[in-house]
């Protein structure tokens, strides 16, 4: 008899452990999709068969098994981050690009050919006051269309500078996340079997490695510490240290807690992409486009300079101006001159048409670094179009070794729909065996009973 009862307690405890199992896969399917979450399975272990030390044997659910591999999702994160910045820098370029348009007849390019027809059309006719001022006009269009592109870049350096401080933003908002996450793992023994929570932590990673990069360390109390760029302390156990965005400088830069300059610890993610656009590359576009602006507007008041007027005077003031330091190209504008005092002649000609040619002759002059004005901007904007195409082809390549790293992820460690409904099938199976043999006990224990002789 009590080999029979034995029997039925342990059947009866193998049907706990199997609603335990059912459990796991009804999670499993129901979070099939759910960011982070990865398979789990119930752990199930037999118990020591001792009849004389009391040991019944029967099998006993342990802790959840996760599937989780932290080193696929390293590679997943290494990937989003470089992705990250790839994609943020594509993005980023294409806006300057558009300013950069060699083709365009309204353009820098299309405008300084125009002045310098209109020079040569002026020395045509150096007296006529209409082709005078169509002069100072053409003039007016350069220095538009150098304000243009130079506030262009200008406004691409201010939305940069806009979505930085969304970036440093959104890593505070996961940094928070994180340390909450790190104090349900303290408050509770049990936080290390939950699922879920394991799926938001880790869910959390993988959008932080969009923005920036880092190091993440998992402590053996279940905590995870992040440190941004591998260095900077960023979450500890239940503790956040925000990060800030100063751009009191022409130069953004990304602080820590304590005010100190991490700026050079960002190295990847869209943060990343965005200190190197506004630190490095745009001020290198404004840095060609100002050089190409100064020099233009140097050569033509230089050239003007050594002529003399419809009236036989020596020039009183140059035809551009411009503020090296807010830079020539943002600040270039055409003096208040008349058309008479267009020095289209030389001294030793006075009311003939040397000076016009000679500035016309400008527009083929190697006077920018070696190449002509149009060759210098055709330069410029070769390297603005290589850039962006750079990164596109970068962009692509990141997209595929990251569809690569999660597919491999998730072949290793997701949930299999499949896989679950033959795991369903195979412990339904079991829980019928196990029912259908506390059935039988249950019956022959009423039998046995029935079998007993009624007490006086």
């Amino acid at each position: 008899m009590g080999n029979l009862v034995s029997t039925l307690v342990n059947a009866s405890n193998a049907l706990g452990v199997y609603g335990k199992v059912f459990d796991t896969i009804q999670n499993n399917i129901t979070n099939a999709n759910t960011p982070g979450y990865v398979e789990q399975d119930q752990a199930l272990v037999s118990q020591s068969f001792d009849p004389e030390a009391g040991e019944s044997g029967g099998v006993a659910a342990a802790g959840l098994i996760s599937s989780r591999s932290e080193y696929l999702e390293q590679q997943v994160r290494n990937q989003q981050q470089l992705l990250g910045a790839s994609q943020q820098q594509a993005t980023d370029l294409n806006q300057v690009q558009t300013l950069f348009d060699p083709t365009a007849t309204d353009g820098i390019s299309g405008n300084l050919s125009s002045f310098f027809n209109s020079f040569s059309q002026l020395s045509v006719n150096p007296n006529d006051p209409v082709e005078r001022q169509a002069v100072i006009n053409a003039a007016g269009q350069v220095a538009e269309s150098f304000n243009t592109t130079a506030n262009g870049i200008a406004q691409v350096s201010t939305n940069i500078d806009n979505e930085t401080n969304g970036n440093v933003a959104t890593i505070n908002q996961i940094a928070e996340q994180l340390a909450a996450f790190n104090q349900q793992y303290l408050n509770s023994s049990q936080a290390s079997q939950d699922a879920g929570l394991d799926a938001q932590v880790h869910s959390a990673l993988e959008n932080l490695s969009q923005v920036a990069n880092f190091t993440a360390l998992k402590m053996p109390n279940g905590t995870w510490n992040v440190y941004l760029g591998g260095q900077t302390p960023l979450v500890l156990s239940n503790q956040q240290f925000t990060v800030s965005a100063d751009m009191s400088a022409p130069n953004t830069v990304i602080r820590d807690s304590q005010g100190n300059d991490i700026t050079s610890q960002i190295t990847s993610g869209s943060l990343g992409a965005l200190l190197g656009e506004k630190n490095t590359t745009l001020p290198g576009y404004m840095s060609s486009l100002n050089t190409l602006a100064q020099t233009f507007a140097d050569s033509v008041n230089n050239a003007l300079n050594q002529g003399i007027d419809q009236n036989g005077n020596a020039p009183t003031q140059d035809l551009f101006t411009y503020n090296a330091a807010q830079g020539a190209a943002f600040s270039m504008a055409v003096t208040p001159i008349t058309p008479d005092q267009i020095a289209a002649a030389l001294p030793s000609g006075p009311g003939g048409n040397g000076n016009a040619i000679a500035i016309a002759q400008l527009a083929t002059q190697p006077v920018v670094n070696g190449f002509t004005f149009t060759q210098a901007y055709g330069n410029l904007s070769g390297q603005i179009g290589s850039d962006v195409s750079n990164a596109q082809q970068e962009q692509t390549a990141d997209q595929n070794l990251l569809t690569q790293a999660q597919t491999q992820r998730t072949n290793q460690t997701g949930v299999s729909l499949d896989a679950e409904a033959a795991k369903l099938l195979q412990f339904q199976q079991s829980y019928q065996a196990v029912g259908k043999l506390v059935g039988v006990i249950n019956s022959l224990t009423d039998t046995l009973m029935a079998m007993m002789p009624a007490t006086s």
